[in-house]
């Protein structure tokens, strides 16, 4: 082990105590037109749980409380959020900013499909293009005056994540997970990066928890029973939701239109969020 300079620009350790009792501040500085009083990062430790749905579906339950909110779209490589708010225009600037796309609802959207001239086309870019381009997202649009701006992050804990959690005032995350045997795995995975970037974990949600047959109304765990609650005592987390399979759900999400979804089971963690 090579000696240490105290230069922690161009230190590659991942474990050491002067960093961590002097960390490096990386934070970049909103535009003079954006004033957003907090920011939650929505994560997951692998793909395919449902993190996008959970970010649109807290922001349309924050907006439907009357509060303002923002998503930034950071899986730039997967944008989905656009198309579930049924946003379709691209984003416009002022000469100063970018400006966000606003939804029925009046959540405010900024994603890389909205900069796209064709949403099919890939986005084939190295992670430092990609972490520029989430930096900009931050310090170029105008997002205005927003309670809370959820971050939907890509699935893993590589550049991207990185970034956000260097780059940005993030004042928590959530942690998406489904019921499978390596659920585990996978909230620790999104909960160690966390507690090595010291962002605090507000809680965990799980999709796909169950399905209710709509002929007995019976509970059916068809991705087999949930560990989350065991998986919560032990980090020490709260569960804020768990999700049902609903068809219904995939519907309005196709259409556009995330915000007609009825599900109360944010309604707790809403109400916390406006300190009621």
């Amino acid at each position: 082990m090579s000696e240490c300079t105290h230069d922690c620009s161009s230190c590659q350790s991942s474990d050491c105590s002067s960093r961590k009792s002097s960390p490096q501040d990386f934070l970049k500085p909103m535009n003079k037109y954006s004033k957003i009083k907090k920011v939650i990062g929505v994560v997951s430790g692998k793909g395919g749980v449902g993190k996008s749905l959970v970010a649109c579906m807290l922001a349309s339950k924050c907006a439907q409380a009357g509060l303002k909110v923002g998503v930034l779209d950071a899986d730039v490589t997967g944008p989905s959020v656009p198309k579930s708010f049924g946003v379709t225009e691209r984003a416009m600037q002022d000469g100063e900013c970018l400006l966000p796309s606003v939804a029925e609802n009046g959540v405010k959207i900024m994603s890389i499909n909205l900069l796209l001239e064709d949403v099919n086309s890939p986005v084939v870019w190295r992670g430092p293009v990609i972490s520029g381009v989430i930096e900009q997202f931050w310090t170029d649009v105008r997002w205005g005056e927003l309670d809370y701006l959820f971050v939907d992050m890509p699935p893993g804990t590589g550049d991207v994540a990185l970034t956000v959690f260097q780059s940005l005032p993030v004042d928590g995350i959530i942690i998406v997970s489904t019921p499978q045997d390596l659920v585990k795995m996978i909230v620790n995975k999104a909960y160690n990066m966390a507690d090595m970037m010291h962002v605090p974990v507000l809680g965990l949600v799980e999709n796909m928890s169950y399905y209710i047959c709509p002929h007995c109304d019976e509970k059916i765990s068809i991705f087999g029973e949930s560990q989350i609650d065991e998986t919560a005592k032990e980090l020490g987390l709260p569960v804020i939701a768990k999700l049902p399979i609903n068809p219904q759900i995939n519907q309005l999400v196709d259409k556009g239109r995330i915000f007609d979804v009825e599900c109360d089971e944010f309604d707790e963690f809403i109400s916390a969020l406006k300190g009621e």
